[in-house]
């Protein structure tokens, strides 16, 4: 059962991100879901969302949504972002946030060419680029607080980010600058399409979904060439995917990844990686075994250091609609621990 010797208040401290005015620190985690028939969200999406913004937390990333390209998700029940009938169900998505007193941005991504990365076109580049805008444009015009570009776990755009991945010979490849282009034109069509007001949220990760060890920048100085364009082409928030958010990234230091990346970039940061949970999530789901809630002293003592300033909560809360409120009023005997069959129902 959860550690609760020390004080969880940081957590529940208002901030203001530039334009973003969030009531805590608590960010639920995008989370797949694949509860979209067809792609369209439904009502029964828009209380799964409701709830956790009616319980605390303060701001919501939604499940991953599908930009307008073919290769985007090969997944039928993951929501779309593109196309009447689905932004009206992401409007009453954010409507029934809002009335609870929420903030929510979506996520959007590309999960990676059918192929390889090398086999696009640089025309198929730029429309892709462009279908990133539009959903950005999409955003702001439904009413979300901000967008979520999904740039991580071995997804399109980490795929040209990495260099195991992107072997290309034109300006889309090479050094690590030249790897940065395709999340550069990205960002900055984005940016252009939403105004310097609307809050862009760049995810991150140095693993990827088929090799946890895997690294983007072996070392602070590489890590400092990456993501340097990304700040220069707008990012305003950095979300920073480790599996464990107490490991450091690099040896000779305690920061963790989004705590080297705020002190890299001076941008604000959201880390994330197994908060509230203990067990490792591969054992999980290849052994069925749940997981309990642990301390969570070292996540505020980080929070309190500013070496980050957004936490962001994953399973704990797809599992436990209520988990941040319970954690404000202490009730830890209340917590719900996360099992395997969480993941079939949207509680």
């Amino acid at each position: 059962m959860m550690n609760y010797s020390q004080s969880v208040e940081a957590l529940f401290q208002p901030i203001e991100l530039g334009h973003l005015k969030l009531s805590n620190r608590i960010v639920m985690a995008p989370m797949t879901r694949q509860f979209s028939p067809d792609g369209i969200p439904g009502s029964n999406v828009a209380a799964y969302y409701r709830r956790r913004a009616e319980n605390a937390v303060g701001l919501i990333v939604t499940e991953g949504t599908i930009i307008n390209h073919p290769d985007a998700s090969n997944q039928a029940n993951v929501p779309h972002f593109y196309g009447e009938t689905a932004m009206n169900g992401w409007a009453h998505v954010v409507s029934e946030v809002h009335e609870a007193g929420g903030r929510i941005i979506p996520q959007i991504w590309h999960m990676g060419a059918k192929g390889h990365v090398n086999d696009y076109s640089e025309a198929e580049i730029a429309t892709i680029v462009q279908e990133f805008a539009q959903a950005a444009s999409e955003a702001k015009r439904v009413g979300f607080d901000g967008v979520e570009i999904h740039g991580a776990h071995g997804y399109l755009i980490d795929q040209f980010l990495y260099e195991k991945t992107n072997s290309r010979t034109d300006r889309y490849g090479g050094d690590m600058m030249a790897r940065t282009r395709f999340a550069v034109e990205v960002i900055e069509a984005c940016r252009e399409v939403v105004g310097p007001e609307f809050s862009i949220v760049l995810r991150l990760s140095q693993w990827k979904t088929d090799d946890y060890q895997a690294k983007l920048a072996e070392t602070p100085e590489l890590l400092e060439q990456l993501l340097a364009p990304l700040v220069q082409a707008g990012v305003d928030i950095f979300h920073c995917s480790t599996r464990r958010f107490w490991e450091p990234e690099f040896e000779g230091a305690d920061l963790n990844f989004a705590g080297w990346t705020k002190k890299l970039t001076g941008k604000p940061t959201i880390t994330v990686g197994s908060i509230g949970l203990d067990g490792d999530f591969t054992s999980l789901f290849t052994e069925g075994k749940g997981a309990s809630n642990v301390g969570i002293d070292g996540l505020v003592q980080r929070l309190q250091n500013d070496e980050f300033d957004l936490v962001a909560v994953g399973r704990a809360l797809l599992v436990d609609p209520e988990w941040a409120k319970k954690i404000r009023e202490g009730r830890t005997d209340d917590l719900v621990p996360f099992t395997r069959e969480a993941m079939t129902v949207l509680t």
